[in-house]
């Protein structure tokens, strides 16, 4: 981070796990900003084959996203932080993790049903997940790959450097229901982006693209 007071405020990423069992949100904050966010759609089309007549739109594209994080607990261990001192980087790592593990006390309760012959058993809910990369793009996701690269440990083989390569899928309304709160989620970013792309595209045809179209005075 500059130093320059001039310097603008830079807004941190952040994965954020929101468990209807846990009142107290799991909250990863990207420490360094990745320097790349690749991003691939797919369309989802409905009737006819493809590329044969009008392309009718099923729903939102099917979206996924990779990044990697890079974690770092040099400049805490230097300030003599007490939870990095004791567990380097690894309870980052580990509230990571948990978003794909099923909670421990679900599976012992599901065990304890099974052995008492109950055939119905609780379902395993994961945590709705919310990638944050800045106000204009906050979204529902679901976490498909995670690849976690220790570098460095300390004398009690606690990992003090980490990068993590992270692959999610946006989820939609089209998977979670428009009234659900993930859904409303991603409606409200549907709407910013349409609103995004109507200030693009006056801005382009303010420009030579509209007289090239003959469009306007």
């Amino acid at each position: 981070m500059s130093g320059f007071p001039g310097s603008p405020r830079v807004l941190k990423g952040a994965i954020v796990g929101v468990d209807p069992l846990n009142p107290v949100a799991s909250v990863i904050v990207f420490q360094y900003n990745p320097d790349s966010l690749t991003r691939t759609l797919q369309v989802r089309t409905m009737g006819g084959e493809e590329g044969q007549g009008v392309m009718r739109l099923s729903g939102p594209p099917e979206e996924s996203i990779k990044l990697s994080i890079e974690i770092d607990a040099t400049d805490q261990l230097e300030r003599g932080d007490p939870t990095a001192e004791g567990s380097g980087v690894y309870p980052a790592l580990s509230a990571l993790e948990m978003l794909i593990y099923p909670k421990s006390a679900v599976v012992i309760a599901n065990e304890v049903l099974i052995r008492v012959g109950v055939i119905e058993v609780i379902p395993m809910e994961a945590p709705l997940t919310l990638l944050v990369w800045g106000a204009k793009r906050i979204v529902p996701v679901r976490i498909t790959e995670l690849g976690i690269t220790e570098e460095a440990f300390d004398a009690d083989l606690n990992p003090i450097r980490a990068k993590v390569d992270l692959g999610v899928k946006v989820l939609t309304y089209a998977e979670l229901g428009l009234l659900s709160p993930g859904g409303a989620l991603f409606m409200t970013h549907q709407i910013a982006k349409e609103v995004m792309a109507t200030v693009g595209g006056a801005g382009t045809l303010t420009g030579g693209l509209a007289g090239t179209l003959g469009i306007g005075g």
